[in-house]
């Protein structure tokens, strides 16, 4: 029987949490549940409709997290059950729903489900992951290639076999062709359904399933550079992933998967989908109203953001996605943050402005990264400072994801910017960024010309109209300088008009006439 569901995702506000960076509240330069639980009046006072936070599931944190050993306990670097039991609790007294991060598509290799698999080939778990033969002169089975680098197959000495893991060797990944897989994975989820979680995002939403007959990606070439999911020196980028992704499969277990979510109230799933197409898996992995609620792709994570381009990627979603529901993101914890993306190396404060004002505009729901609302730059860290595993081994032509993943900047005169426990001396598992001092939030929370004051005062304007939140999306003419479109609900419509350049603009616009830009000026006009 399918519970009833009050939308409230839908065209909601979704604020992420990387919990190793938000708040240390022990003192070992680790964030950690309490430190989020403590903060939770930050995000309440921003206007956020939910949170979602990364990982904070036991973990040999090779990843950081997205390498599971125990889906259903907490790891004791970020506290315990009782301790996210009190987080669920002040998040529901502050009215903020609680999504959390779901990697499905793989485990750690210190799971016990991989641990015995890996054991012989005829054990009780011996199918529930990716085992192949090599080939008669000993490679892998095929040219599948991990994101991290290299190939996708790693050798197991003991089952004489190769096992798949899409990303680094301590995280193969499981056989969801095995029924057993799909049942263990759908009694983690309802593990966390039972504790009160009010949705999922899920992890590499579209990496389940992988082509049975293990055949050849076919070659795309040399890397151009237009995928902000990989970067251009990875050679992932030289295939197209026909086989090793986004298998039909998929559908019929995000299926099952819905039809379990669906039996508990108000609860949600967002998917995050990397893909050859992006847009086309968003369409199929949210039409029907039987798989996910919505999902996000990369089209507004990577550097493009003139409005031709944006112009191009939301035509593109019209005529692709129809009545399925996007979400939308700017920045998150995989990619460099928006500040410096779009801006440089000195943003300007209008560009933050009117990109935040973009986001919450579109129709679907927004995802905001912590520190978006602080217009956070991307950190500059050491190679000796690194920690993603990614960035050391694509080192100095890729830096990794760690510049994004610095610890939050709440109080400017602290020397940890307000992110260690009081009175620690530890130094904080990433450095903090001198570049983050003067955005802390103490500094911008009193001052009405900030950009966290600006997020305020969008967001609760943005309640108060329906057509920002349900209404359809009506593209006007592609301008080289200002993208423009309308919302409208019920009888309610709005023009939401962006010069997304540094020079001035004129252009004429449905409803208002001609209109005089200021460069990154912003229009919000009924009509």
């Amino acid at each position: 029987m399918t519970a009833p569901n009050s939308n409230w995702w839908r065209g909601g506000v979704i604020y992420q949490i990387y919990p190793r960076s938000f708040q240390d509240s022990n003192g070992d330069g680790v964030g950690d549940l309490p430190g989020i639980t403590r903060r939770l009046d930050h995000i309440a006072a921003l206007g956020a409709d939910g949170i979602w936070l990364s990982p904070f599931f036991k973990s040999p944190m090779k990843d950081f997290g997205y390498d599971i050993s125990d889906y259903c306990d907490v790891d004791p670097l970020f506290g315990t059950l009782a301790d996210f039991r009190a987080l669920v609790d002040r998040a529901h007294a502050l009215g903020l729903k609680v999504m959390i991060d779901q990697v499905y598509s793989h485990t750690a290799d210190q799971h016990p489900w991989f641990q015995e698999s890996r054991a012989s080939r005829d054990n009780p778990k011996a199918d529930w992951y990716v085992w192949a033969d090599a080939k008669d002169d000993g490679n892998p089975p095929n040219n599948w290639l991990s994101i991290f680098g290299g190939s996708a197959w790693q050798w197991d000495t003991r089952r004489r076999q190769y096992y798949l893991h899409n990303f680094l060797t301590s995280q193969p990944d499981l056989n969801f062709h095995c029924p057993e897989v799909q049942d263990a994975v759908l009694g983690c989820v309802k593990f966390w359904l039972d504790f009160g979680v009010d949705g999922y995002r899920l992890d590499v939403v579209n990496f389940y399933f992988h082509d049975r007959l293990l055949r050849d990606n076919p070659g795309r070439g040399m890397p151009d550079g237009s995928d902000p999911a990989v970067s251009p020196v990875n050679p992932y980028a030289w295939q197209w992933h026909h086989f090793d992704k986004s298998q039909p499969e998929n559908l019929v277990f995000l299926q099952r998967l819905r039809a379990l979510v669906d039996q508990y109230p108000d609860t949600t799933m967002v998917g995050e989908i990397g893909d050859d197409d992006g847009l086309a898996r968003v369409a199929e992995y949210t039409s029907g109203g039987d798989k996910l609620h919505m999902a996000y792709c990369f089209d507004l994570l990577g550097e493009p953001h003139s409005a031709p381009y944006l112009h191009g990627v939301f035509t593109r979603f019209n005529q692709v996605v129809g009545s399925g529901w996007p979400c939308w993101a700017i920045t998150n914890h995989d990619i460099p943050r928006v500040a410096t993306r779009w801006g440089g190396a000195n943003p300007p404060m209008g560009l933050l402005r009117a990109a935040a004002a973009l986001q919450l505009s579109l129709r679907g729901t927004a995802c905001l990264y912590q520190g978006d609302e602080l217009g956070l730059p991307e950190a500059q860290v050491a190679f000796e400072d690194l920690q993603d595993p990614y960035g050391i081994t694509m080192w100095p032509d890729y830096k990794g994801r760690d510049g994004c993943r610095t610890p939050m900047a709440w109080e400017a005169a602290a020397p940890d910017l307000g992110f260690g426990a009081a009175g620690s001396n530890v130094k904080p598992w990433l450095p903090v960024s001198e570049s983050h001092r003067a955005l802390a939030a103490d500094q911008q929370a009193g001052d009405p010309a900030s950009l966290l004051s600006h997020y305020r005062q969008l967001l609760a304007w943005r309640r108060g109209v329906p057509a920002l939140i349900h209404g359809d999306m009506t593209l006007l003419p592609v301008h080289p300088q200002v993208l423009a479109f309308v919302r409208e609900h019920e009888g309610q419509r709005m023009l939401c008009a962006f010069n997304l350049s540094v020079a001035p603009a004129e252009v004429a616009l449905d409803g208002a006439g001609t209109v005089q830009f200021d460069p990154w000026g912003v229009l919000f006009a009924p009509t």
